[in-house]
């Protein structure tokens, strides 16, 4: 289709939030073109299509950048209808966006904070990534394939990370967040997650991560908004 040759996708190799564009363009089905930038040497491209953030992922449809991946997603769901990643049902699609925001401010900042801090602030940082994974665990609870129903879903993308990047956080940081007898029904679905089609076989290289983390944590201390600037 036309409009899915006009569809560029600036990423960066390691960001989950580049993943999140990716995974739902594949399950839209929509074909796009891939633009590796180095966010440490930033494009002219790059600060064209977004001069505010300078950051990834940005998605360029018909030549209108669209930038931040929680915006990006809602774009790609109403620009391609089929296989829907919000509910239909008004309140549904609120309760999704509320828990994608908890996941996000939580879970993905507080491991990020833990990772990047020592001492009692990377302990106050586990203890509250834990207690969000508590209320992330009772509302995965009772879901038999994914937080979307029988297909992935809109929450099910922006938690994703977890599926992949929390354990290699965990190796890095010398922490630990996902315990699976703790949280069993978070430990089922990143196994469903980690099978799925679209999710399986894109993530970064395992040991590429490690280096790359290793190296970020020790950089930017105990900042709290360290992922963020890069």
């Amino acid at each position: 289709m036309a409009a899915e040759e006009e569809v560029k996708l600036l990423g960066f190799w390691v960001s989950p939030f580049v993943l999140r564009v990716e995974w739902a363009l594949k399950i839209k089905g929509v074909k796009y073109e891939y633009i590796e930038e180095d966010i440490f040497n930033k494009t002219s491209l790059l600060m064209e299509l977004n001069p505010l953030y300078k950051k990834v992922p940005v998605l360029v449809h018909h030549g209108k950048a669209i930038a931040e991946s929680f915006v990006i997603l809602e774009y790609i769901d109403e620009t391609w209808k089929h296989n829907p990643l919000l509910p239909q049902d008004p309140h549904q699609r609120a309760t999704s966006r509320f828990w994608a925001k908890f996941a996000e401010q939580q879970v993905f900042e507080g491991a990020w904070n833990a990772l990047c801090s020592q001492g009692e602030t990377k302990q106050r940082a586990l203890q509250g990534t834990i207690e969000s994974m508590e209320k992330i665990e009772g509302q995965i609870e009772g879901k038999e394939q994914f937080l979307g129903g029988e297909s992935i879903g809109y929450l099910d993308i922006i938690l994703g990370w977890v599926c992949y990047y929390l354990e290699v956080w965990e190796e890095v940081g010398c922490m630990k967040i996902m315990d699976p007898v703790k949280f069993p029904a978070t430990a089922s679905w990143m196994k469903r997650m980690l099978q799925h089609p679209v999710i399986k076989d894109g993530w970064p290289p395992r040991e590429k991560m490690i280096v790359y983390f290793r190296q970020r944590s020790e950089a930017l201390g105990s900042s709290s908004h360290g992922w963020l600037r890069v």
